[in-house]
């Protein structure tokens, strides 16, 4: 296996506020409370200070819930470190069908490195991954693809609705998806993965049980933990700081809305719109779950209104219908947990600039929010006609023209091509030195002679073009190539981590993909993207 790195800077979109954070802290560090790196890491993990009580009781959670999942040795051991006083890495993602996107893999993946290197460094660190089971977008999660033989395959449940997704049920259409997963699985890892395939998506299961199976599974070996936010008793914990939004709404609010402000004013996007009307809170009440809105010193949801003291009192008798929005469920994540930093995507990380003066005002501190790993896996045959028409992976980003004009500028034969480059030397030898006597001749004509010569350049390389296309007509190749690569390294014009789901990728490399991924995840790697070469 072989891997080259690229500056997430030359990655196509993104968010130009995360791609400072990474290459000058300094310029945003206002909006951030550290800079992305393991030494202030290590700098907030010793001066973490997190009650003694509510570790023992979120740790008692987590161990059951993990249990549910089927959790290793090695999970329930880190439990044990949680319990003792370990600090957590955490990150964290929806829970989509299969285990979603590979980024939600690659998440866990540096979270269960850089704990490692906490550990190693002396300061008692454990991995934690937040499953977004409370998140209400159905149409996030319930689809999912993968890449099979050079065609994209799409599995997609039914479903809509805005209850939380944690809870929503597979149902019977699950058992032939998985039957179908399974016979497009592939390589070393082929059988191991159906089995947990067919172990963890069973019809009763809930996208939050089934993916909370799979990646227990997945991660057996490296302990990672999972978390289950929907947890009635967790949402008991973190009841003080749904109390705190409502007492301090309307100070937070301005605090969000100036933060806004801010950020447009230095030339960034605000990743979440916050109004006059706006809290950072949802109520889930008969399963769906609702935004929670301000109006004349009144609290709003669906068809509920009560008075600030009567929300107050809500709180304290129900907390579980309580849930916190983009912004604030950070902030209650690390209420919940010891954590000393946060492994996010580019979009999410440029959440926090919002979050963080939520953070100041509620908790009085902030983990370090670093971004995860980041990977693109590239096959035997895509390295081949890489190689073959002169391509790099970010040719594939620039767009299907780009692409396309590349790959017929160099399919043409070789002894052809040494042709056109060799005449097409010698015709700007020939131009060169005519253009220069006629300069000579008469200076004015400098432009015409500038302009002919761009003129036949440009219809040579479109004759060069002409030339590949025609024998692409000729074999029916160059269309097969094309879509393979797309297909492979920019599905569906996004980032193959963002598109395509990691199990097929695992299968044909093996599990030990998993633990070379994680060597390729260390806070050595941060600020890049890595494109592996896999068997």
């Amino acid at each position: 296996m072989g891997c080259v790195s690229i500056p997430f800077r030359r990655l196509p979109h993104q968010p130009k506020l995360f791609v400072r954070l990474i290459d000058d802290y300094s310029s945003v560090k206002r909006f951030y409370a550290n800079p992305p790196n393991m030494h202030a890491v290590k700098k907030v993990a010793s001066s973490l200070e997190y009650p003694a009580e509510r570790r023992r009781e979120v740790a008692a959670i987590l161990r059951e819930q993990n249990s549910a999942f089927g959790a290793s040795a090695a999970a329930m051991s880190n439990l044990e470190k949680l319990e003792r006083g370990a600090v957590a890495v955490v990150s964290g993602q929806q829970v989509g069908l299969f285990g979603g996107p590979a980024y939600a893999v690659y998440k866990a993946l540096t979270a269960i490195r850089l704990a490692e290197e906490l550990s190693e460094a002396g300061i008692l660190a454990v991995p934690i991954f937040w499953m977004a089971t409370e998140d209400h977008d159905l149409d996030e999660v319930r689809h999912v693809t993968w890449f099979d033989s050079g065609k994209l395959v799409r599995f997609e449940l039914p479903g809509d609705g805005a209850k939380p997704v944690g809870d929503v049920r597979l149902g019977p259409a699950i058992s032939g998806y998985v039957k179908k997963a399974a016979s497009l699985l592939s390589g070393p890892a082929s059988e191991t993965l159906s089995q947990i395939l067919e172990q963890s998506y069973q019809p009763e299961e809930t996208y939050g049980s089934a993916f909370g199976k799979l990646f227990a599974r997945l991660f057996a070996e490296q302990g990672l933990i999972l978390l289950d936010p929907l947890d009635a008793r967790l949402h008991r914990i973190a009841a003080p700081l749904y109390k705190r939004a409502l007492q301090d709404r309307d100070e937070l609010n301005e605090k969000l809305l100036q933060r806004g402000k801010e950020l447009e004013s230095a030339g960034y996007d605000v990743q979440v719109k916050v109004t006059a009307r706006s809290t950072l809170l949802f109520t889930i009440r008969d399963g769906v779950r609702q935004p929670v809105a301000a109006s004349d010193a009144h609290f709003k949801s669906g068809d509920l209104t009560w008075t600030r003291e009567e929300a107050l009192r809500l709180v304290d008798a129900s907390p579980e219908m309580f849930s916190a929005n983009a912004l604030f469920r950070p902030v209650v994540q690390d209420y919940l947990l010891p954590t000393a930093g946060y492994l996010g995507g580019p979009a999410e990380i440029a959440y926090f600039a919002q979050s963080s003066v939520i953070y100041e005002h509620v908790l009085g501190r902030m983990p370090v929010i670093l971004p995860r790993a980041g990977f693109t896996i590239l096959d035997a045959k895509a390295e081949k006609l890489l190689q073959k028409y002169g391509l790099c992976i970010e040719n594939l980003w620039a767009g299907p023209q780009e692409l396309r004009r590349k790959m017929e500028s160099l399919s043409v034969p070789p002894a052809l091509a040494e042709n056109f480059d060799r005449d097409t030397a010698q015709l700007e030898s020939t131009l060169s030195e005519l253009g220069s006597q006629i300069e000579k001749l008469d200076p004015t004509l400098a432009g015409a002679v500038t302009t002919a010569r761009n003129k036949i350049g440009f219809q040579l390389e479109k004759l060069r073009r002409k030339t590949g296309r025609a024998l692409d007509q000729k074999n029916g190749m160059l269309a097969d190539h094309e879509r393979f690569l797309e297909n492979l390294l920019y599905p569906d014009k996004q980032l193959q981590s963002r598109e395509l789901c990691f199990l097929p990728f695992l299968a044909r490399w093996g599990m030990e993909g998993l633990s070379e991924l994680q060597k390729l995840s260390g806070s050595d790697t941060l600020g890049e993207h890595r494109i592996v070469r896999i068997p």
